[in-house]
């Protein structure tokens, strides 16, 4: 302080002022003074100059005088501690050098001394206020005298006015006032009046008691024919809007409002008519223009700080606006002679209305605005639809060339001076349009329908309403192709009914009431209608208008409600066939468009864009599996995989480009139109993918590997699938991968090598762009979050035919060195690098061993939970014994006989994957370790193994196998088999009983029991030739020579477990393993009889069925053992259609199937089977259905995985032979609604593990915990009332080419 002088305070003085000056506008600016303060205090990110200030400079050197050298000592303090833990606690040096500064002795005595100095500075600038007020006055009093004969409205400052004065407004100085701005004053004293009020601030004149007396005296001023005076009421006005509160604009806003409804009013005011048009050169238009556009302005501006005032002012706001638009002039009988309402100026000013959709977007707003059009101004909605029907009443009788004329007039403003009255009108027509379209979004908005109209005797209706948009799409003219969107600013009208159609879309509420009904659906199908029957309207609609309509029409199928619409129209259980359903005529119009089978089109340079626009909305319908089925009849995916392997074609043929030729930019351009055909083509296939039944479509169409390339590089690319999409890339890669078939074209697409090369980058390198002084956290969860999405991709990946096609046959490469920049490029270099740890080569190999190898026994713990992939990975590469030999390397020697396992993250592990793939059982019947350690003395009680047999812990000790005594139901059952009644009957009388038993005793179901009714039920129904699906086979090979037949290592593993799980229930004696593989080799034999040889480079195609049997070893569980009964039994079921969907070999390779679905390698109960599933869990559990498709996965893939393993691991065994009873007793299609009703078991449990992102990990480690399928049998005979009939005719129609 003592060195603080008066020339320090006088610098600091001249600092601060230059801060304030440069900062003055946004000061002024501010509604209060607590803005102000936080617009100081932000200044920094708001202002660039900031740290030019010189009063920035002086605060940045004083702390870099006072803190500089301890901030540096601190900062290389924290340098070199940063490898050490940070007591402190933070995370950073800057913040816990800033911490350490500001709890400083220097800090805190720097602030003091800096207040005491600000203070004096503040202190002095504040007693020389008062002086430089005065100063100041006289100086403008002056300014005003010498300006007062020659005045100028340019050189006034509204902020100047505000900031620099303190001029308070006295009643007696505003009276005075009052009296000089009287019309009978001469020029100058009304100047010099005029010149004093907007030097005032606007609160203390809006303050004062003569306000009211001063807005009548501005409103007449406003009409002064002095151009000058009245610009300068404007300008008042702007000022007014621009620095006062609401409370005080809403005085000004209403009183210009008010000026404007008695000027429009008054007869003396020469407003134009319709017939005479608009001439914005002319004065007055210009001076009228003028005020309305302002009052505009000022209503697109209000809302966004009026929800901080009272609602009272609002409101006097907008019904101040509502009765300006409201008038009317007493109309003349001739429309020529109409008077132009305010409307029209509006319109002028503001041709979209975007003051009305600013208006409607709060709540706070929308409930005035709607409650004064319901009750005092409804004639605002009235005049708006008239203008709507007119316009197209117009569009129907007037010459095309001229409704252009208009539209290209509105979209060219800036080019005109004249409006002639079909132009205001037409811009009177976009606006009323645009304020209607924004009104029908909301509930409120829809209620002020139907509405009356003049000269019509019925009202118009919320639907007739928007028919009448939908009409004015294809009968208003196009533009030509040759005039530019942007030449046009989007005012054509067919554009502006398309973009207010496509706004009521996308909000469903609205799309529900106004757009699905037939009677909407039918306007926007009647061009194609037209077109079809070659009528002479189809000659009128172009090209332009049927693209919009095919926009309109592909939103409405991607939401739900509009999809079911299309599909089967307002009520679907009265489909008319006389009447297709939408659907089916955009189906028929998309195939005739491919096979350019419509004469109207013939020779159209824009065909293509057409012809996309319908396939967009085809594959909305069909990327659905009820969409599929209605249209799958149509055959669009061999007409549109024959378009593009024509266009595929002629891109290859396209010459290439000569440099200096001036064919370069049109061949180029043609190159380019192909290419994006082309590529529209392969996403219209691709959608296909999105269902089980799709996907064997597009494999039939042989474009499945360039399909799914043209994914990979719109996913490589972060690209959107394509428009409307419902789902990403993860449901499409988790259905092709459910195939062996898309295995490999994601192969060869590069998308496993790119997947695999990205999981290498997060698991072992890490990010390129991170700083090696700030290395990687610690991870905490066994899969950093950095690997999760690879980690879900690779499950979703590995399903069991696609590991077949990807690692079947194939050896790891077991290196003896592995270089560290050695990057896995394929799914083998990921078993070999990540799981089968077996050498310390590969161990040295890995920056971050435990993390990659914990990521390794996780894929391996989820992919083995499929028992084909786990009997396969045994077989190749001996997995168990593998992780048994780790657990032995993983012990420390306590004494010289024992030794006690090491418990860590690895061996906790791989003791869990260890458990899970040595036992086989439900839910009760084994016991899985957890993967995490307990609290307390013992963290992990559960004891470790190098070596089988497993510890008795693991076994359950859930009931095993109990003969049960016959029933009196059970007896009732087996007595339907012995009476001799109709064949219909007794199948009837047989399947009603055992639902009886089952929904009352389902235990009793199981056993010798089961055996025999079993046995005779398949034995009578294969004596109905009604009931056999597949001729008779006459098998007559020889115990001797079907030794001979091979059996896989796979299925040699299969049936080792087999016989352990049968002995754990106490249904195998010994000796049961030779009698399986007997059943097994007799079983192959008797299939290879009704096979044929595939012409396919598939793996799973090449020999015998690529799994294990699980059905034959569930039947010999079932049989107890007995290999004959179990073989008869199969000969006899071979021959029913339920053989086809439960016992999986049965249709490997089979000469009954299209030999182009045997080439497919897709079986009937991935096409069939799981496509109904998904079908059926939309419409019946859609919680569960928007479930998988959040995560990204698809129910076929897990389902595929049950059914195939005959739900071994997932269910207990009383269930799995329920399971299997039920699918024969009542009939293939319980297959499909026993996965439905386990889906709804595990609905909550679904929708939990969603939000955990981890769906599909649960669905494939855990088992049904508590799901019996007894408990969901009135709930699966209701949906087999509502789908029976479909499923059964698809499931018999698997032997047709046509699916």
């Amino acid at each position: 302080m003592a060195h603080f002088s008066s020339e320090d305070e006088a610098m600091l003085q001249a600092m601060l002022r230059q801060l304030f000056l440069s900062v003055k506008e946004k000061i002024t600016g501010a509604p209060s003074l607590e803005c102000a303060e936080e617009i100081l205090l932000h200044l920094e990110e708001t202002d660039e100059n900031f740290h030019n200030y010189e009063f920035v400079k002086y605060l940045r050197q004083r702390i870099c005088n006072t803190l500089g050298s301890m901030i540096e000592e601190e900062m290389e303090k924290c340098i070199s501690d940063q490898n050490q833990d940070d007591e402190s606690g933070y995370d950073t040096v800057v913040q816990h050098v800033t911490k350490r500064t500001q709890e400083s002795k220097e800090y805190k005595e720097m602030m003091h001394s800096l207040k005491n100095v600000m203070m004096i500075v503040v202190e002095s600038m504040i007693n020389k206020f008062e002086e430089d007020e005065i100063r100041n006055q006289e100086r403008q009093r002056r300014i005003q005298k010498e300006k007062s004969h020659s005045y100028c409205t340019d050189n006034c400052s509204d902020s100047d006015s505000s900031f620099n004065q303190s001029y308070k407004f006295c009643p007696g100085k505003l009276q005075l006032i009052l009296d000089q701005l009287d019309p009978g004053q001469p020029k100058e004293v009304r100047y010099e009046a005029l010149q004093t009020l907007c030097s005032a601030p606007p609160s203390d004149v809006l303050n004062c008691e003569n306000w009211t007396s001063l807005c009548d005296k501005l409103k007449v001023a406003l009409s002064d024919p002095d151009p000058v005076f009245s610009d300068r009421i404007l300008k008042f006005y702007a000022q007014t809007f621009t620095l006062s509160p609401l409370h005080m604009t809403k005085e000004i806003y209403t009183s210009l409002a008010k000026y404007l409804e008695v000027y429009f009013l008054s007869r003396e005011n020469h407003i134009p008519t319709l017939s005479a048009g608009i001439d914005i050169t002319n004065t007055n238009m210009i001076r009228l223009l003028k005020k309305v556009r302002l009052l505009n302005e000022y209503q697109r501006e209000a809302p966004s700080f009026w929800i901080r005032h009272p609602e009272k002012y609002m409101e006097e706001i907008v019904e101040s606006t509502l009765s300006l638009l409201s008038v009317k002039h007493d109309q003349s009988h001739l429309m020529s002679q109409k008077v132009l309402d305010p409307i029209y100026f509006f319109a002028l000013v503001d041709t979209k209305a975007v003051w009305f959709q600013k208006w409607m977007h709060a709540y706070y707003s929308r409930s005035a605005v709607l409650r004064l059009l319901e009750k005092k101004y409804k004639s605002l909605i009235t005049t708006a639809v008239q203008q709507c029907v007119q316009y197209f009443e117009l569009c129907q009788t007037m010459r095309t060339g001229e409704i252009l004329e208009q539209s290209k007039h509105c979209g060219n403003r800036q080019k005109t001076f004249y409006y002639s009255g079909q132009e205001l009108q037409y811009i009177y027509f976009i606006h009323s349009l645009c304020l209607l379209g924004r009104l029908l979004i909301y509930t409120q908005g829809r209620k002020l329908f139907p509405v009356k109209l003049k000269n019509r005797k019925d009202s118009v209706s919320l639907t007739e309403l928007l028919v009448l948009f939908t009409q004015l799409i294809y009968y208003s003219p196009s533009c030509p192709r040759t005039t530019s969107a942007s030449e046009l600013e989007n005012y054509s009208p067919a554009s502006m009914v398309t973009e207010v159609l496509q706004i009521l879309c996308d909000q469903k509420e609205c799309a529900i009431e106004c757009l699905y009904n037939n009677t909407v659906i039918e306007a926007l199908l009647q061009p194609i209608h037209n077109i079809m029957k070659g009528t002479e309207a189809a000659l009128n609609c172009s090209e332009t208008a049927l693209t919009q309509i095919a926009d309109i029409l592909a939103r409405i199928a991607s939401v739900e409600e509009g999809l079911s619409l299309l599909l089967y129209g307002e009520n679907m259980n009265s489909s008319k066939e006389n009447s297709p359903t939408g659907a089916h005529i955009i189906a028929q119009f998309s195939k005739k468009l491919l096979d350019e089978d419509i004469s109207t089109f013939s020779g159209s340079e824009i065909l293509p864009v057409v012809k996309g626009a319908f396939i967009s909305v085809c594959r909305q319908i069909y990327g659905t599996c009820e969409g599929l089925q209605v249209l799958i009849s149509y055959g669009l995916h061999e007409s549109i995989a024959k378009v593009w392997k024509k266009t595929s074609f002629l891109s290859e043929r396209i010459p290439t480009p000569v440099e200096g030729s001036d064919s370069v930019s049109s061949v180029s351009q043609v190159s380019q139109n192909i290419m994006a055909w082309e590529e529209n083509l392969l996403d219209d296939l691709l959608n296909f993918a999105a269902t089980p039944k799709g996907l064997l479509l597009l494999q039939r169409t042989g474009a499945i590997n360039e399909c799914v390339t043209f994914m990979f590089n719109r996913y490589a690319k972060k690209l959107q699938i394509s428009k409307h999409r419902r789902f990403d890339y993860g449901v499409l890669i988790t259905q092709v991968a459910s195939t062996a078939t898309g295995a490999i074209a994601l192969k060869n697409s590069g998308f496993i090598n790119a997947l695999i090369t990205e999981l290498w980058s997060n698991l072992e390198c890490g990010r390129d762009d991170v700083r090696v002084t700030h290395p990687r956290p610690t991870p905490v969860d066994p899969i950093d979050r950095s690997c999760q999405k690879s980690f879900l991709a690779l499950v979703n990946l590995l399903s069991y035919p696609a590991v077949y096609e990807l690692v079947g046959n194939k050896d790891l490469p077991n290196k003896a060195e592995y270089s560290l920049r050695e990057v896995p490029t394929c799914i083998i270099d990921v078993i070999d690098r990540l799981i089968a740890l077996n050498s310390e080569a590969k161990i040295r190999s890995l920056f971050n061993y435990e993390q990659s190898h914990i990521f390794g026994l996780r894929l391996l713990n989820v992919i083995c939970c499929d028992l084909d992939t786990l009997l396969l990975l045994e077989a190749q590469y001996q997995v168990s014994k593998m992780l048994l030999n780790a657990q032995e390397e993983n012990t420390l020697e306590t004494s010289e006989t024992h030794r006690d396992f090491i418990i860590d993250a690895l061996s906790v592990e791989r003791n869990h994957v260890l458990v899970r793939i040595s036992l086989v059982g439900g839910p009760l019947e084994r016991i899985l370790p957890p993967r995490i350690l307990e609290k307390g003395d013992d963290p992990y009680p559960w004891p470790m193994f190098a070596s089988y047999p497993l510890p008795k812990c693991y076994l359950s000790e859930a009931k095993r196998n109990v003969d049960i005594k016959l029933d009196n139901d059970l007896g009732n059952l087996l007595l339907c088999f012995k009476v001799s009644d109709k064949q219909t009957e007794w199948i009837e009388n047989c399947r009603r009983q055992f639902c009886k038993v089952m929904k009352a005793k389902p235990d009793i179901i199981s056993g010798s029991a089961l055996v025999e009714l079993l046995e005779k039920f398949v034995l009578h129904l294969t004596e109905s030739p009604s009931e056999c699906y597949f001729p008779s086979v006459e098998y007559t090979v020889t115990d001797a020579s079907v030794r001979s037949e091979n059996l896989s290592s796979v299925q040699q593993l299969g049936i080792k477990m087999t016989i352990r799980y049968g002995k754990f229930l106490n249904l195998l004696k010994d000796g049961a393993e030779n009698d399986l593989t007997w059943v097994l080799k007799h079983s192959q034999r008797l299939l290879k009889q009704q096979q044929a040889p595939a012409n396919s480079s598939l793996l799973c195609l090449q020999g015998n069925y690529a799994g294990h049997d699980w059905f034959v070893s569930s039947l010999f569980m079932i049989m107890l053992g007995d290999k004959e009964k179990t073989f008869q039994f199969l000969q006899q079921f071979s021959r029913i259609l339920t053989s086809a969907f439960l016992w999986l070999p049965r249709l490997h390779v089979s000469k009954y199937l299209p030999t182009e679905t045997v080439e497919s390698g897709i079986h009937p109960i991935y096409f069939c089977s799981t496509h109904y599933i998904e079908m059926l869990l939309k419409a019946e559990v859609p919680l569960v259905f928007s479930a998988f498709h959040m995560s990204g996965f698809a129910p076929s893939q897990i389902c595929l995985q049950w059914i195939t393993q005959c739900f071994w691991n997932y269910l207990d065994w009383i269930e799995i032979c329920h399971y299997i009873a039920t699918c024969v007793f009542l009939g293939p299609d319980y297959q499909v609604y026993i996965c439905i009703a386990v889906f709804k078991h595990l609905q909550q449990d679904i929708l939990q593990h969603t939000q955990t992102q981890d769906l599909q990990v649960f669905l494939k480690e855990e088992a049904l915990h508590g799901f019996r399928v007894s408990d969901y049998f009135e709930y699966m005979e209701a949906l087999e009332q509502n789908y029976r009939p479909v499923l059964l005719r698809e499931m018999r129609n698997i032997r047709v080419l046509s699916v």
